[in-house]
């Protein structure tokens, strides 16, 4: 299918009354156009209004389509980096875009056995069900711990650091009571646990001999810190990452190509996931090579999102060798005067 099939099946899914949900036949009634009549291309998602906002609040009944009425739908929550969290419904999506994310880690030479640890947030987060999702495609099982980003965000954030430093030392000591009796061979972990990993001798040395493969995600990284990971503490493992948000979905980092100028390039879950990236000053796209704020469509028959502008930035990518999809690369927060302040802690 094409992308202008998706998205003309997309929009008469969500716009038709026997088929869309509750949420989206009452926004229609207030847009001064017809998604099904007037929006011709991905452009044109740019006149919806970004009703993510909305996500905090809304009857979550509200968002499944009628058309999937019976069908069994999850809730998951975004990690409120910015405010009180968002809330979306999922049925089949998501499933999909593991998937797609399972044959990607399979490039970069991740394994198909052993055990996975996750250490990372579980709960109303989809990132947890995610990385079980992912271990279990590749014929693994899952470790969990309890993990809860907002709980650091807030300590953080009230200036209480000593107390997120604790929380952090928290984790160290529930990641080694899994490693202390079970041979872990692929980590899912955040930049700064890893850090923190790093530096406790014998945790590190039994996940040096142990690890296989490492995914990370949710923060930022320095490309120094990344050389570090790779090459000087888990020189023996697979090393990837992964970029997304309960918004947004999951891409992953493509595997390297020679003459890559950053050693992270995410690529979103074509068509379902769509991001550009635009000059915060003008809205218009950017050019390759430039960074721009990164705005998500989400065109999936569970849910329709467009419009949503991420409080990320990324530098847009050209596309690998054999593909016309654009890459994100060296996601940070953005800085302007009126950005929502961002406090990344754990997570």
């Amino acid at each position: 299918m094409t992308l202008q099939d998706h998205l003309r099946a997309t929009l008469d899914w969500h716009f038709d009354s026997a088929t869309g949900s509750p949420f989206w036949l009452r926004k229609a009634k207030t847009l001064d156009f017809d998604p099904r009549t007037d929006i011709a291309s991905v452009a044109d998602l740019r006149r919806f209004p970004d009703v993510s906002g909305e996500l905090r609040t809304v009857p979550v009944e509200d968002l499944v389509p009628a058309g999937a009425a019976g069908q069994p739908f999850e809730v998951f929550e975004s990690g409120g980096t910015v405010g009180a969290p968002k809330r979306v419904v999922d049925a089949h999506a998501r499933s999909r875009n593991v998937e797609w994310v399972s044959e990607v880690l399979a490039a970069h030479g991740f394994p198909g056995r052993g055990h996975w640890l996750h250490v990372g947030p579980t709960g109303p987060h989809v990132v947890g069900r995610t990385v079980r999702h992912l271990a279990q495609l590749r014929g693994s099982m899952c470790f969990t711990l309890d993990f809860d980003p907002r709980w650091v965000k807030r300590l953080i954030g009230s200036g209480r650091t000593e107390l997120a430093a604790e929380y952090r030392e928290y984790l160290i000591e529930q990641i080694e009571l899994v490693v202390n009796t079970q041979n872990v061979s692929v980590l899912f972990i955040t930049p700064p646990v890893l850090e923190a990993v790093c530096a406790r001798p014998g945790l590190y040395e039994r996940l040096a001999d142990s690890l296989e493969a490492i995914l990370w995600a949710g923060t930022s990284i320095s490309p120094e810190s990344l050389r570090q990971i790779e090459e000087t503490f888990f020189p023996n493992a697979r090393v990837a990452a992964i970029y997304g948000n309960t918004l947004m979905g999951i891409a992953p980092q493509r595997p390297r190509e020679d003459g890559d100028r950053h050693p992270c390039v995410f690529v979103p879950y074509h068509p379902q996931s769509l991001v550009e990236l635009l000059d915060p000053e003008t809205g218009g796209p950017v050019a390759y090579g430039e960074r721009g704020q990164v705005l998500v469509h989400q065109l999936s028959r569970d849910m329709f999102l467009p419009n949503v502008l991420e409080r990320d930035t990324a530098i847009r990518v050209e596309p690998a060798a054999g593909s016309d999809l654009d890459g994100l690369a060296d996601i940070a927060p953005l800085k302007a005067k009126d950005a929502p302040a961002v406090i990344e802690g754990v997570y």
